[in-house]
């Protein structure tokens, strides 16, 4: 893309992105609630009568949902229209930088405006090629400034994957017989890259249909590691935090009540209740066939669901998403009394599920 380009892009920096915005809602409680129970943050600053909101959330009081907002400005959509004309019609947010003034409180009500702040020249990456965009907002609390919210998006035209043949340096020429001999071994190296590609195409439709007939395999990582090493001894392990003595699940690096990253480990009784669950009926997924969850005599032919899956609450009071085995999927309740078993379902995979305590379950 030629220089000229560049400096249309750039005239677009300093403009206005948006003007005017006004938050759907003001700062609210409900949705302090949910945030910290998505993101498991148990700060008391967060509840009682002189709560904050997190930090954090100050992008959240801004968001226009799926009705979207009218503050986007025509400078903006301009902007993004040249880069998709020239084709750059990928996007990707990149990275978002916050800076926090003052903490918001329940009832602020949220206005905002957004500049762009810089349009980058071309960039090849990984993805592709294209033009890094960065806006600022400043997000407002009944018109007191309370922060700033920088947002990265890169606009690319996807990188191409085809085979290349062999390129002549401009300027030098090739003797006939060698230009033949080169295009045959040219010819003969994309039939080799197609069949390749036809090789792998069959092996990865192979592989999905066995895919879909496995249970996912669990993300193994070196701060859950001790938990399926747990697992695979039939254990089920519950971290506790060595500073403050919380127990915690999931397993985490560090103890959300203290911050202590020192921690051992206790192994969970097996007792537990139903907390709450779901039935999922679709999308229909074989792995899970009705023989898993349902008693022999309950037994149905079909694969793929409906089934529960539950959140039971251990003896210990930590919580735990599973399934229940044994119980046809319209038979499990909240407070059903549970009991824990470890069930493999093929050479690798071996799994905490439960069962209903005998008297409890239909």
């Amino acid at each position: 893309m030629n220089d000229g380009f560049v400096v249309r892009l750039k005239a677009f920096e300093g403009r206005a992105a948006a003007v005017g915005g006004v938050g759907k809602d003001p700062v609210n409680e409900p949705m302090i609630r949910h945030w910290c129970e998505a993101m498991g943050d148990t700060n008391p600053a967060y509840e009682g009568p002189e709560a904050i909101a997190p930090p954090t959330m100050l992008q959240a009081w801004t968001m226009g949902g799926l009705a979207g907002h009218g503050s986007r400005t025509d400078a903006y959509e301009e902007l993004l229209g040249l880069l998709d004309a020239a084709g750059y019609t990928s996007v990707v947010a990149t990275d978002c930088e916050q800076e926090y003034l003052r903490p918001l409180r329940p009832g602020d009500e949220i206005t905002f405006d957004a500049v762009i702040e810089s349009v980058s020249e071309r960039k090849r990456t990984k993805l592709g090629t294209g033009h890094f965009v960065t806006t600022r907002m400043d997000v407002r609390a009944d018109g007191v400034l309370a922060g700033t919210h920088r947002f990265r998006i890169l606009k690319y035209e996807p990188a191409r994957r085809e085979p290349r043949g062999r390129e002549v340096p401009q300027g030098r020429e090739v003797p006939q017989g060698r230009r033949e001999t080169e295009g045959r071994r040219g010819t003969e190296d994309r039939r080799e890259a197609e069949d390749r590609r036809e090789a792998e195409g069959r092996r990865a439709t192979e592989d999905r249909k066995d895919l879909k007939s496995r249970r996912p395999r669990p993300v193994v990582n070196r701060d859950n590691a001790g938990f399926w090493e747990g697992v695979g001894r039939h254990q089920l392990l519950i971290q506790r935090c060595e500073g403050c003595g919380t127990l915690r699940f999931p397993w985490l690096p560090g103890c959300q009540a203290c911050g202590c990253l020192e921690w051992d480990t206790v192994e969970a009784s097996g007792d537990g209740t139903v907390y709450s669950y779901v039935v999922m009926h679709h999308p229909p997924f074989p792995a899970f066939t009705a023989s898993d969850f349902t008693a022999p005599d309950h037994a149905a032919d079909s694969a793929g669901g409906p089934y529960a899956v539950v959140l039971v609450e251990l003896a210990e009071g930590v919580r735990i998403v599973s399934n229940v085995v044994g119980v046809p999927y319209d038979k499990v309740r909240i407070g059903m009394s549970v009991r824990l078993e470890f069930r493999r379902y093929d050479e690798e995979l071996e799994l905490p599920v439960f069962h209903a305590v005998e008297g409890d379950g239909g």
